[in-house]
């Protein structure tokens, strides 16, 4: 038998349920990083969202078909510490990236961690924007000075595609 702490979804848990289903997505990537550029290769995707865990944890799997290549972000959400842990793998290189972790405030979510960017250590954010039920905005920022100053270097901009 269940206890009510058991079924009912700790706080923070459902943060993601608005990324459940179907998305379009616009990408913009920074061209070139490091170097003060402005120039955004802008390209297509598409998502499928799915829950896991009884709700605690999602899967998205990402398409680019102009890219020739798709990747997954599974989300995991820690009961104990009240956190979403997000990490990232592609079809290019099959590797599990160390992931990003922090928690929404209202529509806005901040996850953070280390990793490196062509073999230079980086601190990473990914910020989103909980917009309302059918869009919704990634971005992905690098930090080179710990978080003093950030670069971002890849947005996403969500429409519902299932709606």
């Amino acid at each position: 038998m269940q206890t009510e702490t058991e079924t009912q979804a700790p706080s923070g848990a459902n943060d993601f349920d608005f990324l459940i289903g179907s998305w379009n997505v616009a990408n913009r990537r920074l061209e070139q990083r490091w170097v003060g550029s402005d120039a955004w290769d802008e390209f297509p995707g598409t998502n499928e969202v799915a829950a896991l865990v009884d709700g605690i944890g999602n899967l998205e799997q990402m398409r680019f078909p102009t890219k020739g290549w798709s990747g997954i972000t599974l989300r995991l959400f820690d009961r104990k510490h009240q956190e979403w842990s997000l990490y990232w793998a592609n079809s290019r290189d099959g590797v599990l990236f160390p992931p990003v972790v922090g928690r929404f405030t209202g529509a806005r979510g901040e996850f953070y961690g280390d990793d490196t960017d062509d073999g230079k250590p980086v601190r990473v954010r990914f910020t989103w924007h909980n917009a309302g039920p059918a869009q919704c905005r990634w971005e992905q920022a690098f930090s080179v000075d710990g978080g003093a100053t950030w670069e971002t270097n890849w947005t996403m901009d969500f429409t519902r595609a299932d709606a």
